[in-house]
């Protein structure tokens, strides 16, 4: 299903310093927002206490919030684990003890809903959580060199290097929004982060493999003509593909609780965000890097064209 016409010629390249422009607020506002706020680090990485309850009717998920917020327990994080009937909360580190923290949370949850009981306390330190950390940063840095040597292989360097700084535009951008909005920062968002760079660049290798095709079949025209028709055959898929991957996370982000909420935010943020730099950053990049036709040729029609430009007038 084609939703823009067969032979729309809207002029992305001719516009791209606008995005350029664009990009650069972006990134201003991202990077002042983790200077100047930082992330809200979640318990996964500050440590704190872990304490599983369990109700034998069933918990109702949002009076207990709803009581965490009304006895003080700032910054507590209340979640379903297993079924309804057992309930995870997680409180952070202060200078009372581990037993005196749970049992104190027992009892405010007791004065709310008879039969609660507590089935497991558990603490988790600061040093966990700042391993938790490091190995989610190392694991973003792999991915990015996984996908640098891929796209280097698959098409080449130039396309290679607008897809990496696309990439880490798109992480660097999504994160300072994170830090702007106030979104806490824990694994469910650094899984969205993951996530995200999977998505970010399945969308430019579409826009790059259209690009390469149209290298070798179209013989007329400059490189900007040949990758804004390249883009313009891509975008219904690309809007097509990112509006119901867009309407699937506002379905989580709507109904899917405080629990899913950092995780399906940051997936919007970042669908937004990697569907403009697939075309205004990669792809808008590698033309400015100097990207040439002759560079995406097999080595049969390279040397045809060579032949030509020799025997031009």
């Amino acid at each position: 299903m084609n939703i823009f016409p067969p032979d729309a010629r809207f002029d992305f390249f001719g516009k791209r310093f606008y995005g350029y422009a664009f990009s650069v607020i972006l990134l201003l506002v991202a990077a002042g927002s983790l200077l100047t706020k930082g992330l809200d680090l979640g318990l996964d990485f500050t440590g704190g206490v872990v304490v599983e309850l369990g109700y034998p009717g069933g918990a109702d998920i949002d009076a207990v919030r709803a009581t965490l917020d009304e006895r003080g327990y700032e910054n507590a994080v209340a979640q379903f684990f297993g079924s309804s009937e057992e309930v995870m909360v997680r409180l952070p580190p202060s200078g009372e003890s581990q037993s005196r923290m749970a049992d104190e949370l027992l009892i405010a949850l007791q004065s709310e809903s008879e039969g609660v009981e507590m089935r497991r306390v558990e603490y988790v330190g600061p040093a966990v959580g700042k391993e938790l950390f490091n190995a989610g940063g190392l694991a973003l840095i792999v991915v990015l060199a996984g996908i640098l040597v891929y796209v280097g292989f698959r098409f080449q360097v130039r396309l290679a290097g607008g897809a990496i700084l696309a990439l880490a535009h798109d992480l660097v951008v999504v994160l300072g929004l994170v830090s702007l909005l106030g979104v806490r920062f824990d694994l469910t968002v650094l899984a969205a982060f993951l996530a995200l760079a999977g998505y970010s660049i399945n969308d430019t290798i579409v826009v790059f493999d259209r690009i390469r095709e149209n290298f070798q079949k179209m013989r007329k025209g400059t490189e900007q003509e040949v990758m804004n028709a390249s883009v313009n055959q891509t975008m219904s898929r690309t809007v097509i593909t990112s509006g119901t991957t867009f309407l699937t996370a506002l379905a989580l982000l709507i109904f899917g609780g405080e629990a899913l909420y950092g995780f399906s935010l940051t997936l919007l943020l970042g669908i937004a965000i990697g569907t403009f730099s697939s075309i205004y950053v990669a792809s808008a990049v590698s033309l400015d890097m100097g990207l040439k036709r002759q560079d995406l040729l097999k080595i049969d029609d390279r040397e045809r064209l060579k032949e030509v430009e020799d025997n031009a007038p």
